[in-house]
């Protein structure tokens, strides 16, 4: 058995082997950080929530079945830790209405997004997540850059897989005006 699989140092944890949970740890832990920011939106919070993550991880790994990957097992908890600390603090933004938008225009994002290389657009994508609300700017990172399938994201979050469709269409359309200005190009008014 490989000495760095996720199984393998999950059964060296249950063990005992310390060490082996700090691996898993340092192996998620840009992760899961990464996704409790885009919900909580504050570094400082996100730093407690991480670690309040692994702490329950650590806590409940007995209760780790392997019926879902170990990633959307911590995922989950992260998720729900995330939450937990939005109802604490009660935070509530308040987020514009969107205008309807046509596919093509979402295809003009999408291939603007595969075209981006450049750190200083690569910010602008973050920023514009951070942007989102805390549950869509979950999704989106789970989805695109976690590469989480809907399947996953339903253990994470608990909500169907069509619900969690429907989020993610909504969030992208979100996205796609935060990105608009900065991303697609003006459409010509003048006829040739």
């Amino acid at each position: 058995m490989q000495t760095d699989t996720d199984q393998y140092l999950i059964q060296q944890t249950l063990q005992g082997d310390t060490s082996a949970f700090a691996k898993l740890v340092d192996k998620y832990q840009s992760y899961v950080f990464t996704i409790v920011v885009r919900m909580v939106k504050v570094r400082e919070e996100a730093e407690e929530v991480s670690q309040d993550t692994f702490i329950k991880a650590y806590e409940s790994l007995g209760s780790f079945r392997g019926e879902s990957k170990f990633s959307s097992w911590l995922y989950s908890i992260a998720y729900r830790k995330a939450l937990d600390n939005l109802r604490k603090n009660k935070k509530h933004k308040s987020f514009q209405l969107l205008e309807e938008i046509t596919e093509s225009d979402v295809g003009v994002v999408e291939n603007g997004l595969q075209q981006m290389e450049t750190a200083e657009r690569k910010e602008k994508i973050q920023e514009c997540i951070m942007q989102l609300p805390e549950v869509e700017a979950a999704l989106i990172t789970l989805y695109y850059f976690e590469e989480q399938s809907i399947k996953e994201l339903a253990v994470v979050t608990k909500l169907s897989e069509e619900n969690i469709k429907v989020k993610l269409y909504r969030s992208r359309k979100k996205l796609f005006n935060l990105l608009q200005p900065y991303f697609v190009p003006e459409k010509s008014s003048t006829n040739g």
